[in-house]
């Protein structure tokens, strides 16, 4: 299985897209070597979202590395960020812009469109069936997409970016209520800094299932791992940390399923 899928009893998914760590070994030798170091995943998510069984929340997490295939990214391959460096449906740099793939070695057509087939479309696919069948229990159903990154990446953006990212596609993802409950939620937080719709806006998983019109929200959060862990290799966890910002999360994501619930409830 190329995924995993815990269903839970609230309306609301979390999607994490990029924390998946497996090459497949048939895959391995073409990529640099340093590329099997995984340095761009999003670190030890499910460990800081490990409040999420308790809110009866839904969880869907790839088991493969976005060096074979980024969910976040929409089938045609079209950039997300237009002007600005972007990484692919199957990726071929490193987040400074080095190559990911030895030289000759980077996925043809044929091949990337066997992991779509492959990889993409089954996460996808049980995304959608996941939104489906909550929006039929409930009435109604809220995406959060989980993300990390390093505070400062030059090759993708200037400087360093904000601690929390909240990203809803210019606010076409989600109703306002619902953003505006998760910007007030980390708003105020001694030493953490936040922005709605800044640098990351949401990306494919966001623009694609936030369809407020339709009942379904997307919320995208992109946090600095700085708050949580290493920024460098071996990018260990750092408990004491995550102790602080955890609680935070947990209040951003709580708000917006209650800001949700508010919003149907009317």
């Amino acid at each position: 299985m190329s995924f995993s899928l815990h269903q839970g009893t609230v309306p609301l998914l979390v999607s994490m897209p990029h924390t998946g760590t497996d090459i497949p070994a048939e895959l391995q030798g073409n990529y640099a070597e340093r590329a099997l170091g995984l340095e761009d995943t999003d670190w030890h998510l499910h460990r800081l979202y490990d409040f999420l069984p308790a809110l009866g929340a839904s969880v869907i997490r790839p088991r493969y590395s976005r060096y074979v295939i980024d969910l976040n990214r929409p089938p045609d391959d079209a950039p997300m960020y237009p002007g600005a460096s972007n990484t692919e449906l199957c990726p071929t740099h490193f987040f400074n812009g080095d190559a990911l793939y030895k030289e000759g070695r980077a996925p043809d057509l044929a091949e990337r469109l066997r992991r779509r087939e492959a990889y993409w479309q089954p996460y996808h696919s049980a995304l959608a069936a996941e939104l489906a069948r909550l929006k039929a229990q409930h009435g109604f159903a809220l995406l959060w997409d989980a993300h990390s990154i390093r505070s400062e990446i030059p090759w993708l953006f200037e400087g360093r970016l904000p601690d929390l990212n909240i990203g809803t596609a210019n606010g076409a993802a989600a109703h306002a209520s619902i953003t505006d409950a998760a910007a007030a939620a980390c708003a105020g937080v001694p030493g953490v800094s936040s922005i709605v719709n800044g640098r990351f806006k949401g990306g494919y998983i966001t623009r694609h299932y936030g369809r407020p019109a339709e009942d379904v929200h997307a919320v995208q959060l992109e946090k600095c791992q700085s708050l949580y862990m290493q920024e460098v290799a071996p990018f260990a966890y750092d408990d004491t940390l995550a102790k602080k910002i955890q609680p935070v999360l947990n209040r951003m994501v709580t708000a917006s399923l209650a800001a949700a619930h508010t919003l149907y409830a009317r």
